[in-house]
């Protein structure tokens, strides 16, 4: 990504009246819950890349490793293998904004070397002592997201007294962190991480509470795509078959707040949006 082009999402950043982005997720993992091993030939990820640019991504979130609920964490030595050849497709002097999915410092070093401009931590900073250290060095924005546990068991028993309290809690603990380790406020991006540690009545109660999180005053990103709550609420056990019931979380999300909504099907969700913008145009 140009320096220009980075300029231009910092200024996004800092806009108070920032109109919603569109982030296209690429997941070039084996194991991912929706379309896991899809995309795990670097050739075929790029052009799946490029497909999501085309159909109107103004963002692309590029994972190594898998975050379902069960996964089992990947070193940085195998996500470093799988992200490289991807990023060096995708990044250099790219046109639209580049994010890795990445706790690990790492993996985050070597992405914002290939020309990635935003890392995007599941873990809020906890995982990698590091983290905080590089993107202050590197004054890289940073997602910082809630999750309860660890992938690999946060859906057992999520329990909380106050969900949208707590979520918002920790949220705040981890701006504060990231701001004493050297993090610019104006870098960082909040996401309550739904389907992270939460059962269908906490995503429920975190989705109309949106406003809640937004009196932080930092960008909302919200992922809801494919998104195993949706299929409980509609009966759909298989991910692909959540089209529909996506298209409605997402705009419910762009109604109630989201900056960054966070999407697999990138040309329905583009016409989402474009119909959200014009209802809420004045």
């Amino acid at each position: 990504m140009s320096a220009l082009q980075l300029n231009k999402f910092r200024l996004w950043l800092g806009n108070p009246q920032r109109q919603p982005l569109l982030m296209g997720i690429l997941n070039i993992t084996p194991d991912s819950f929706s379309d896991g091993g899809r995309y795990h030939d670097p050739q075929k990820a790029v052009a799946a890349g490029l497909e999501m640019l085309e159909a109107g991504a103004e963002m692309l979130d590029i994972g190594g490793e898998s975050t379902r609920p069960g996964a089992v964490r990947v070193g940085a030595e195998e996500q470093i293998r799988r992200l490289r050849p991807v990023l060096q497709g995708l990044c250099r002097g790219g046109p639209i904004p580049i994010s890795i999915d990445t706790p690990l410092a790492e993996v985050a070093q070597m992405a914002l070397d290939e020309g990635a401009a935003i890392i995007n931590d599941v873990s809020a900073g906890r995982d990698d002592p590091q983290m905080f250290n590089l993107l202050a060095k590197r004054q890289a924005p940073m997602v910082l997201m809630h999750m309860l546990g660890q992938p690999a068991t946060m859906q057992l028993h999520p329990v909380y007294d106050d969900v949208v309290a707590e979520v918002k809690g920790f949220l705040l603990e981890r701006i504060e962190a990231a701001m004493n380790a050297g993090i610019d406020r104006s870098l960082l991006i909040i996401d309550p991480g739904i389907g992270f540690g939460k059962t269908l009545e906490h995503n429920i109660q975190l989705l109309r509470n949106l406003a809640e999180l937004k009196s932080i005053g930092l960008p909302l990103l919200v992922g809801v795509s494919r998104k195993k709550f949706l299929g409980t609420l509609t009966g759909q056990p298989a991910a692909s078959q959540r089209g529909y019931s996506t298209a409605a979380a997402v705009a419910f999300c762009l109604m109630h707040g989201a900056d960054i909504v966070r999407v697999h099907d990138v040309p329905a969700m583009r016409q989402v949006m474009q119909v959200i913008s014009a209802l809420r145009a004045e």
